[in-house]
């Protein structure tokens, strides 16, 4: 007899069996089928835009559903706006921006560099096109956009530079000029090249005329100077920021500036339970700050911890996530 045949009869004997009462097991009361636990929820995942500086992948950002709506409408307007005028950089800067406001970085990026081959050197289109290779992590490129946009800009005036993401009072704070210098000296700052930071940085507070943009550019200043061991310069960086300020936007970088100065009404740890509080992003930047203090007190440990915590999150595309990853990937962490 074959191995099916021998198989489905003893199968049938043992359903009679069962029927009839003759198995044992007849008069055991039967347990329900173990039923499986549905699998967790997994969150989609956006296509990914970079490579972090350990080499994993970095996804798309995803928006909520009605943030996403208006921003694709406003990116639908600026690619109208560029084809009534193509010759306009301002028209292309604006795709690019609408198209980085969604998270499509590596679209931003192709726009901006489609701009420079049809439009020729503009210091706008460095400037933006550098800010998205800083986002993706392309550290050198970004550096190498923000250092041509800095000497295009060498001897023009100024100009206020509209707000993608504008602050509740609508009010723009930084200029053309302040952002390829405050970008400029990240960009080395990331790199480690702080002696190049501290230029860029100093370049920046010179054309900071509101305090929005001397609380942000005096923040990573001082973080610059004490890491060059010139803390009598880093406090005198400290003084004219230490107090209130009437500021649109830089709260946070401001209340870390007040901790540094000693001038403030809580401590770090607070300022660091009230970011977790209110949002990834603002625990990012705080984070950062209160991590990169630690740091050069001493406390290499807590700060490291800080920075794991940050990358923790889903912020990548701020700069307090990028400047942790950078610390936590450089060779010269213990």
């Amino acid at each position: 007899m074959a191995r099916a045949d021998v198989f489905l009869l003893l199968c049938s004997l043992g359903w009679a069996l069962a029927v009839l009462g003759c198995s044992p097991e007849a008069e055991k009361p039967t347990a329900a089928p173990a039923v499986a636990e549905p699998a967790p929820a997994v969150e989609p995942r956006g296509p990914v835009e970079a490579t972090d500086l350990f080499g994993e992948p970095l996804h798309r950002p995803q928006l909520s559903p009605d943030a996403a709506a208006k921003q694709e409408r406003l990116l639908a307007d600026a690619v109208a706006d560029r084809a009534a005028d193509p010759e306009s950089p301002d028209a292309w800067i604006w795709v690019g921006r609408r198209q980085a406001y969604l998270g499509r970085y590596g679209d931003a990026i192709a726009t901006y560099s489609e701009a420079l081959e049809r439009l020729g050197a503009t210091p706008e289109l460095y400037r933006h096109r550098g800010h998205r290779y800083l986002t993706t992590r392309r550290l050198d490129p970004a550096l190498a956009d923000f250092e041509m946009a800095a000497d295009l800009i060498d001897g023009r005036p100024d100009v206020i530079e509209a707000d993608g993401l504008p602050n509740p009072q609508g009010i723009p704070t930084s200029t053309l000029g302040t952002n390829v210098w405050y970008h400029l000296g990240l960009a080395r700052y990331l790199k480690a090249d702080v002696e190049g930071a501290l230029d860029a940085y100093r370049e920046c507070l010179e054309l900071s005329k509101n305090p929005d943009m001397r609380v942000a550019t005096s923040y990573w200043l001082y973080l610059t100077l004490r890491r060059l061991g010139r803390d009598a310069e880093a406090a005198e960086v400290l003084e004219p920021v230490a107090g209130e300020l009437d500021l649109l936007e830089n709260h946070a970088y401001h209340r870390l500036l007040r901790v540094y100065a000693g001038t403030s009404n809580v401590d770090a740890e607070t300022l660091l339970a009230e970011a977790r509080g209110s949002g990834e992003a603002a625990f990012a930047t705080t984070g950062y700050g209160v991590g990169a203090w630690r740091w050069l007190e001493g406390d290499h440990d807590g700060a490291q911890s800080i920075w794991r915590q940050i990358l923790d999150t889903d912020a990548w595309s701020s700069f307090g996530y990028l400047a942790a990853e950078a610390e936590l990937a450089s060779p010269a962490q213990p």
